[in-house]
């Protein structure tokens, strides 16, 4: 961390002196005050639930800038990425700080690819789930034993060993989320196959069936791929942040990219393309298009207890700028697939065009967001709303894969320890139980 460039000061009204404390700035986004020797020089914390203000750590891989609508990796714009790179690129800008030039792209895309087979045995660690399993609870349990498979890449403080690590988990995440996905429709697996692009190859493992020959639809295959673009990382959240503190308590990559996955499934993070599917699907089915101006009326009735997903984000005071691209995707998809006329598709184009028009949404600045158009592209794919989750697992990995690794080489990295504001009893003695 660079030296301070200046200092805030902290005072208070009950007489206690007041403390400096130095501020650092980041190459852009907002300056951070360094509280590490607030509670030494006070014996005070400071108190943010959802840490709203709170840096938890130093990072040069996301930046957002949630008020002008901007998402960058490694400093390079989304929107030029998703446009003129493939994920795998993407990947690797993500895990070494810059873009390949044509010998590094070749060399990683040839080592990813070539890595995508599973051990043989995680088949039948795979039959011990009951076939309706969400594939969210197979993929947690899934990545965690692959620790248990590839012994030799398990310690985390070892550089090699963590390069292994991410290879093999980028490489094998495809193959798994297709794996729960045709054991849970009792199909044989697919083999992944090498002379495939990362993800055309994730296409035919998850549609391709023994008895025929699978062809990749160029139009299905750019659609994948920027999915994985749009969802490789995204700065701080929930799941890059339970990798972090997981893994700052020097477990196994595996076991950290494990405890990722569990926090992504919830329906308030990885969980939300599928809400808003969900959210569809059930407007459809209780009158269709007809009922849309209904539905979204309730939605503005705070009494009314109905939320419209898939627009507004945490972080995204504008336009999402993933949502853009995305919708873009969603436009060539459902053209390519001839599903432009397709009833719950027109009613989704119903919806968008009501917040994007209607004071009430503008004003409060609900745009869609990426989750309402990916949850339409892979509906229109094929993929199951179950899955939708574990697609994002997939591509989200390498994200978190780089935070770690982050952390980990960062000199000033500790194991997490959160503070609290205790609100409990106070100290009091057990009384005998005859007595209570």
């Amino acid at each position: 961390m660079q030296l301070a460039q200046h200092k805030a000061t902290l005072s208070f009204n009950n007489g206690s002196p007041s403390v400096d404390l130095p501020v650092y700035h980041g190459t852009i986004g907002p300056d951070v005050v360094d509280i590490r020797k607030l509670y030494s020089q006070t014996g005070m914390f400071t108190y943010d639930p959802g840490f709203l203000s709170t840096a938890s750590c130093q990072s040069s891989i996301t930046f957002i800038d949630g008020e002008k609508g901007r998402l960058l990796y490694r400093g390079y714009p989304i929107e030029q990425l998703a446009t003129q790179c493939d994920f795998l690129d993407v990947c690797y800008l993500l895990l070494k700080g810059e873009l390949p030039n044509v010998g590094q792209r070749d060399e990683f895309h040839k080592l990813v690819i070539s890595h995508t087979m599973v051990h043989e045995q995680m088949q039948f660690f795979m039959r011990g789930f009951r076939r309706d399993a969400h594939p969210m609870a197979v993929l947690t349990g899934l990545i965690g034993a692959l620790s248990a498979f590839y012994h030799d890449s398990t310690d985390i403080h070892n550089a090699e060993h963590r390069e292994i690590a991410a290879i093999r988990l980028i490489s094998k995440l495809p193959t798994l989320v297709a794996m729960a996905y045709k054991y849970g429709v009792g199909q044989p697996y697919m083999y992944p196959r090498n002379d495939l692009s990362y993800a055309g190859n994730f296409l035919r493992m998850m549609f391709g069936v023994p008895s025929a020959d699978y062809q990749v639809n160029p139009v299905i295959e750019r659609a994948m791929d920027r999915i994985f673009i749009l969802h490789a990382d995204h700065e701080q959240n929930a799941s890059t942040s339970t990798v972090r503190l997981c893994g700052s308590s020097g477990t196994n990559p595996f076991a950290a990219i494990a405890a990722g996955v569990a926090c992504l499934w919830g329906p308030a993070h990885g969980g939300a393309n599928e809400a808003c599917l969900n959210m569809l699907e059930n407007i459809q089915a209780n009158g269709g298009i007809a009922k849309v101006g209904e539905f979204m009326e309730q939605v503005k009735d705070k009494n009314s207890g109905v939320k419209l997903m898939g627009f507004g984000h945490r972080v995204y005071k504008n336009y999402d700028p993933r949502a853009k691209l995305m919708q873009e995707t969603c436009n060539e998809v459902l053209a390519e697939l001839g599903l432009e006329k397709d009833p719950l598709f027109a009613l989704a184009k119903q919806v968008e065009k009501i917040a994007l028009e209607d004071d009430y949404f503008v004003q409060r600045k609900l745009y869609p967001n990426v989750d309402f158009y990916s949850g339409i592209v892979q509906r229109a794919i094929g993929i199951p709303v179950k899955l939708f989750t574990g697609i994002f697992t997939l591509a989200r990995t390498v994200g978190w894969i780089a935070q770690l690794n982050e952390m980990i080489s960062d000199p000033e990295y500790k194991i997490g320890r959160p503070r609290q504001l205790y609100v409990g009893a106070p100290e009091r003695k057990v009384t005998p139980i005859g007595e209570r």
